[in-house]
């Protein structure tokens, strides 16, 4: 059966504040970052969940394992208190980001080292022309 679960970790990355939508589908993790900027109310969190979480980038996914317990609700309560007052974001997460990023990365890289070369042949071609233009007469 198809397990998926999500989360949303806010925290504070100076200056700003910054979201790590993480989603697990078929034990397969991929996360999305959002900036805030000023520290964002929860009406301003529910909003952006509603409107926004489908146009949302998240990473190429990454294997990861899916723990399958029940717990005790005070102990989630617990839990929750404790992820609230943990700094940083997940491995798993920070490692789907990074391979987004240079996914990314060499995509851009790709496009303009395709339009320098590009750019690169039209001048040639017109010191071709000029050449050529010189020499017609003789």
């Amino acid at each position: 059966m198809d397990r998926i679960s999500g989360r949303l970790i806010v925290y504070f990355e100076d200056p700003f504040w910054v979201g790590i939508f993480e989603r697990v589908i078929d034990k397969k993790l991929s996360a999305a970052k959002v900036t805030f900027g000023a520290e964002p109310k929860d009406i301003e969190v529910l909003e952006l969940i509603n409107r926004n979480y489908y146009y949302l980038h998240f990473s190429p996914e990454i294997e990861t394992t899916v723990k399958e317990t029940k717990k005790n609700p005070k102990r989630a309560q617990r839990d929750a208190k404790k992820q609230t007052l943990e700094t940083g974001i997940g491995t798993k997460s920070q490692q789907a980001l990074k391979l987004q990023q240079e996914q990314n990365k060499l995509e851009r890289k790709f496009r303009s080292r395709e339009q320098k070369e590009a750019e690169n042949q039209r001048l040639f071609e017109l010191k071709q022309m000029k050449k050529r233009e010189k020499h017609k007469g003789r």
